[in-house]
This record gives C-alpha cells, structure tokens and sequence, in this order.
C-alpha cells in the first residue's frame, strides 16, 4: 500500500521580539523531504498549526540554501499554492498517515510547541510504530509531545535538532524565544550535534529520525524513506 506523510509547517511570519524582523518556514527543509519522498511514491499532505498560509523565512530564499529544490518549489505556482491553503491538525485522522515529519525555520519555535492537535496526531503515530521525523528547528515540534503514560515522547532517546552554536553562528541567538537545545534535554533526551556547525547530521532511534539543521534536510528524509519502505 501507498505510504503517507504529513509534512508539517508554520503559520509564523515574524518574531515575537521584534516584528519588523521576518521568519517563516526555511524552504529546503520542506522541498527536500518532498523530493525525496515523491521520489519513494509516497502520498504527502501539508499540515500547518493553524492551516492556511505558510510564509516563507526569507533568509531561505538566499543562497546556499536555495538550491534547485527549493528554486524548482518556488517558482512552481502549483506547489506555492500548497502553502497558502496547508490543513490545521483538527480535521486530521492519524490513522491516515504512516509518518509525520516536522520542517524548520525559526518561526516554528513560536507555534510548533503549543499545538495540542499536533501533539495528538504526532503521539498517536508514535504509539502504533509510525515514524517521527523532524529537521533542524522542527524539533520544538517534540518538545512538549507525551506519550499516553504522561511520559515525554523524547525522554531517553537520541535525538539532534538545530544548535545553540548554529543559533549564535546565524545572529539570532537574541532573537529565538529560548535554547531549544537545552530545552529539550531538559525533556530527558539524549542530545548530540556534528563536530562542525552547520554540516549533514540525521539520527536515528526506533521511529524517532532528527536532521540537526537545513544541511540535514536531504539525508533526514531519506533516513525516514528507507523506514517507511
């Protein structure tokens, strides 16, 4: 049977400390795991915390990060047209999906975290052995996400997600609302990033898959791909 994926995005446009500053969803995270999951046959469905629009983080849209995937997207009116009409969680049955997957940019921090309908599709896919995937700042997808024991779907397992380091590299470490690197080890998760900032990095535990920042996007989705298959 057709394998299905819920591509999660962000409704954010800005930062809560300063509004004139822009974010939205970081492009590649999204083209990428889309690439490579059509590559697979894969039905893929785009899911937002609020539905409707996803903007698009502008820095995304700047080389090295706009590549052909992300270009290839971009001028697609087709597929620009997915993002102004994304699904909210309500609606959703999880049983329809065999594996969520969480997409990054620094605007997910702010709506990612509070989405109770996210946190219960993403739980209950977990619960019947369906795969978790997130990329780089997706992970504040994970962070408040319990399992039916009240346990954090997080606690013990390995996990990597964008870093303090990479906050501080980009300039927005006085920007972002909190470290999620150290957030999420305080959930109980075994926390680990690439020697060099900014590099491919993607773990995997059981059906929980994590790419560490917008380098990982490729090599995240696949890993998730070779499970589903």
């Amino acid at each position: 049977m057709t394998k299905r994926v819920l591509l999660v995005v962000t409704n954010v446009d800005h930062y809560d400390i300063d509004p004139t500053h822009p974010t939205g969803l970081w492009l590649s995270e999204l083209t990428h795991a889309y690439d490579v999951f059509e590559a697979h046959g894969f039905e893929q469905t785009i899911v937002s915390p609020g539905g409707g629009k996803s903007p698009l983080e502008p820095r995304s849209l700047k080389f090295p990060s706009y590549d052909a995937s992300a270009k290839a997207w971009h001028t697609d009116p087709t597929k620009m047209a997915l993002l102004d009409t994304t699904s909210a969680p309500d609606p959703l049955n999880s049983a329809d999906f065999d594996a969520i997957y969480f997409t990054g940019g620094h605007a997910v921090m702010f709506d990612f975290p509070g989405s109770v309908g996210l946190q219960r599709i993403t739980r209950e896919i977990f619960e019947r052995g369906g795969i978790v995937g997130a990329v780089c700042h997706g992970y504040c997808g994970l962070l408040d996400t319990t399992l039916t024991d009240g346990s954090y779907l997080v606690a013990g397992r390995n996990l990597t997600g964008f870093s303090w380091r990479e906050e501080v590299l980009a300039g927005v470490d006085k920007l972002v609302p909190y470290n999620v690197e150290e957030r999420i080890q305080e959930r109980g998760a075994h926390y680990s990033k690439a020697l060099l900032p900014f590099v491919s990095n993607a773990v995997v535990d059981g059906n929980l898959v994590t790419g560490q920042n917008p380098g990982s996007a490729k090599e995240t989705a696949t890993k998730v791909a070779a499970l589903l298959a």
